[in-house]
């Protein structure tokens, strides 16, 4: 009998430590903001998952560190889909069943953002893509967003590089057919040289997983072309380049974002040397907001960031500038919030997701690493190009090309979609040197408020990359 008061004690240990390791009452647990991201962490293409990621990242803890959104923490839910639409599809059904995200960041190709974006939108979770320019991505609903450029102001601006800033007249195509990124770079490069008065020699096709291009080249090659365009990654590029030199090819390649990656001088070695390629910003910018980034990121993950970092680093932005500004509603920023011991109700989340959706609509003048980003009606985000050269030092840029300013044009509307209507000057002065001195990521430009709140942007949902 008198080992009864130890065994009462011991049992009431038991419970205290129980309801310590549990969080103690599930009202005293600190809610968080679930985000989603899925991309190529493993695969052919990981060089791109990773460095999203790490972009993603690098904005996620400088947020957290700030104390978060309304006082609660972000907890990113990463999910690899090696590269593969199948896969892409399946992580981001399974963020949604296991995770209940607000939001969700991903992916980098086109093809792959199109496999997930059609589950996003059937669940009103907004989606934010880094880096995938098809066009098609957004016309998948109106809950989906990208903070890049799109394919037909990229291919626009390789063709006017390549016809007006080298004065190539005569230019073969080497695409990879399996492609949404590929195929629509090619076309929308193709539209613009030919109207300008240049050539196309010859347009051939590989699949992506090839490793022998000699036959396509050798076609190609009988057509003596200027130069070679190669709308792919950097993967196929890089042993593309190689193969073409082997064959007597003297000219310089061209190509689109998809090149970025560290990996291409490592596989193409000196054949890549000396081309040219479109992207998001260079690491040469002296501009203080790209240099600040460029030093963080270095900082934590000691390298150089590349374009596919950048963006994750500016699409995270945007989605959490966003979440602030509807947080300012005491009912929305808890609605955000969710443990899984106390969730909010569907109700609420949906009607937070709703006007996470809507923010992000809003977002106009944010100045981000790759540019100044403004969603337009289609949900894009309009803003300038660089392209850059491949040297043994690394990527050195060449020049800016704007949407709508010299050596650029207006991207095209997407398909099935009313054209755009044009820009207000007015809207977009040029910004004082001085102010941008002191700028920092997430600032809006002065003379680019955002929209008042009311109707979202965007047009309705349309049935239906990088």
């Amino acid at each position: 009998m008198r080992f009864l008061p130890l065994v009462s004690s011991l049992v009431g240990l038991s419970l205290l430590s129980l309801a310590a390791c549990s969080g103690g009452p599930a009202e005293s647990l600190p809610k968080e903001i679930v985000v989603g991201q899925y991309g190529s962490l493993t695969g052919a293409e990981a060089t791109f998952g990773i460095s999203t990621k790490n972009g993603i990242e690098l904005a996620t803890e400088e947020l957290n560190g700030k104390g978060g959104v309304a006082g609660m923490k972000i907890r990113m839910v990463v999910e690899d889909d090696q590269g593969k639409p199948e896969e892409a599809a399946t992580a981001v059904s399974k963020i949604i069943s296991q995770d209940r995200p607000v939001a969700v960041l991903g992916e980098v190709a086109s093809t792959n953002s199109l496999a997930a974006a059609p589950l996003l939108q059937t669940n009103s979770i907004p989606m934010i893509s880094p880096s995938s320019t098809n066009p098609k991505v957004t016309e998948q609903g109106d809950f989906i967003f990208r903070v890049c450029f799109i394919d037909p102001f990229q291919g626009t601006a390789v063709a006017k590089f390549a016809y007006t800033s080298k004065g190539l007249r005569n230019v073969g195509i080497l695409k990879d057919v399996k492609s949404d990124y590929s195929t629509g770079l090619a076309q929308f490069f193709t539209e613009t040289f030919t109207g300008m008065g240049g050539t196309i020699a010859s347009e051939e096709a590989y699949s992506k997983g090839d490793v022998d291009f000699k036959a396509q080249l050798t076609t190609l090659l009988a057509k003596n072309p200027d130069a070679i365009f190669i709308p792919g990654y950097y993967t196929d590029v890089g042993l593309i380049a190689r193969q073409a030199r082997d064959l007597g090819f003297k000219g310089p390649f061209l190509g689109g974002d998809g090149w970025d990656s560290a990996e291409l001088t490592k596989i193409g070695g000196e054949a890549i040397i000396g081309s040219y390629f479109t992207n998001h910003y260079a690491v040469d910018d002296p501009n203080p907001v790209v240099q600040g980034f460029i030093q963080k990121y270095d900082a934590k993950y000691h390298e150089k960031p590349d374009g596919l970092a950048a963006l994750g680093y500016d699409s995270a932005q945007v989605l959490y500038s966003a979440m602030a500004e509807i947080a300012k509603d005491p009912k929305l920023a808890d609605a955000l919030g969710d443990r899984s011991s106390v969730p909010a109700t569907e109700e609420g989340r949906k009607a937070a997701r709703s006007a996470l959706r809507d923010a992000i609509a809003r977002t106009a003048g944010y100045v981000g690493v790759t540019g100044t980003i403004t969603i337009d009606d289609h949900r894009n985000a309009q803003k300038p190009a660089v392209v850059v050269e491949v040297t043994a030092d690394g990527n050195k840029f060449v020049e800016s090309i704007a949407p709508d300013g010299p050596g650029g044009a207006p991207p095209a509307a997407p398909v099935d979609a009313p054209p755009a209507a044009p820009a207000d000057p007015a809207a977009a002065p040029p910004a004082d040197p001085a102010m941008m001195k002191d700028m920092k990521p997430g600032m809006p430009m002065e003379g680019m408020p955002m929209p008042p709140s009311g109707a979202p942007k965007g047009d309705a949902p349309k049935p239906g990359g990088k």
